[in-house]
């Protein structure tokens, strides 16, 4: 059986000295989930990644990467766009709250592995005005 690594928006450069951690997002620090949000502030499911775990079995999840971590938290689209509608930090349409997005780049937009996420969503917007 072959390893299926699918890339998401952000590329993301794995140190093999990083551990990783496989994890749901509910059971993440809070200071995480926020950043996480920041990092995917229109949602989760079209983000995520499809990885073989060590039992052969694929498993889809949210890649995010820190300083010290590389995360992987498990999850389907199902799960993601759940997580997404239950989170009060989300409008209807499932785009993080513009108040809520504020405060948390305020809270965590200095810490420098948050800089390349902030500068991808930003690319996203830029690219719209050209044409």
């Amino acid at each position: 059986m072959s390893r299926i690594l699918l890339q998401s928006k952000t590329d993301f450069k794995m140190s093999n000295s990083k551990p990783r951690v496989i994890k749901d997002f509910n059971k993440l620090e809070i200071e995480i989930q926020e950043q996480i949000k920041l990092a995917y502030p229109d949602g989760f499911s079209q983000n995520l990644i499809t990885f073989v775990n060590k039992d052969g079995i694929n498993v889809s999840a949210l890649p995010f990467e820190t300083d010290e971590k590389y995360y992987l938290l498990r999850m389907t689209k199902a799960e993601a766009r759940e997580i997404i509608e239950d989170d009060d930090d989300y409008d209807d349409d499932g785009s993080l709250k513009d108040e809520i997005k504020d405060d948390y780049e305020e809270k965590h937009g200095d810490i420098d592995y948050m800089a390349d996420y902030l500068a991808d969503e930003e690319g996203v917007d830029d690219d719209d005005d050209l044409d």
